[in-house]
């Protein structure tokens, strides 16, 4: 993990483990069965656990002695102390982070099709698709000062915080608060490989409207922990 302020952020997106047989790397590419145990692992050249609901996520950090960061300790991993847009620094370039790409539902289903979200949105084929998402690490340029990797794009990741009237004093929201969902809606952020500047740039991407329990292709996280007294 890398060293944040008074707490620590996992370098890399999480992949996971099967909490019965932990030496078994789960597949990132479906979504978790009913009642499946996973624990968070972090690592660098793997495809990072998509198809996640915020509720899997916060399990799988739980499990593996973590828990899943609070909005503001995403934001301070990402922007730093100086608030800078990118975790590399204060502008953007084009290509040092995993986005941008094009709608990958319409490369993989065709332009035609209605969408739904057991059928497309969660299937399987989205995230194998090549040119897309990328392995954990893979933009080595995409890296704050402490050594975290990959918090623009690749994947969105949640956070723990629900909307509610202090989510605005504890990130910037670029857009505004009515982009926000209802209250009790979850939070994730960072953006994916698809992202463009639909909810912010950099690390202000905020995409503030599911329910906790909602998952897709897209939706991936991270861990973090509190630093221990006296270290």
């Amino acid at each position: 993990m890398a060293r944040v302020a008074d707490f620590c952020v996992d370098r890399w997106e999480a992949h996971t483990v099967l909490a019965k047989t932990p030496d078994v790397v789960r597949s990132p590419f479906e979504p978790l069965r009913d009642g499946e145990a996973v624990i968070a692992r972090s690592a660098a050249g793997v495809s990072p656990q998509g198809y996640i609901s915020r509720i899997e996520a916060a399990a799988a950090c739980g499990l593996a002695g973590k828990r899943l960061c609070r909005a503001k300790e995403w934001y301070r991993a990402c922007a730093g102390e100086g608030r800078r847009r990118m975790p590399y620094g204060k502008d953007e370039v084009r290509g040092k982070c995993n986005t941008g790409k094009g709608h990958v539902l319409t490369q993989v289903f065709g332009k035609r099709v209605f969408l739904t979200k057991d059928s497309h949105y969660n299937n399987p084929k989205v995230n194998q698709e090549p040119g897309f998402l990328a392995l954990t690490g893979a933009h080595d340029a995409c890296k704050s000062p402490e050594g975290a990797f990959d918090l623009v794009g690749n994947l969105h990741e949640w956070v723990a915080d629900d909307v509610s009237s202090a989510l605005p004093k504890e990130i910037p929201l670029e857009y505004g608060e009515h982009r926000l969902g209802p209250r009790g809606s979850g939070v994730f952020m960072g953006g994916y490989y698809s992202s463009k500047r639909e909810h912010g740039r950099g690390c202000a991407y905020t995409t503030a409207t599911h329910a906790p329990d909602y998952h897709d292709y897209s939706t991936g996280f991270r861990c973090c922990r509190d630093v221990a007294r006296g270290k």
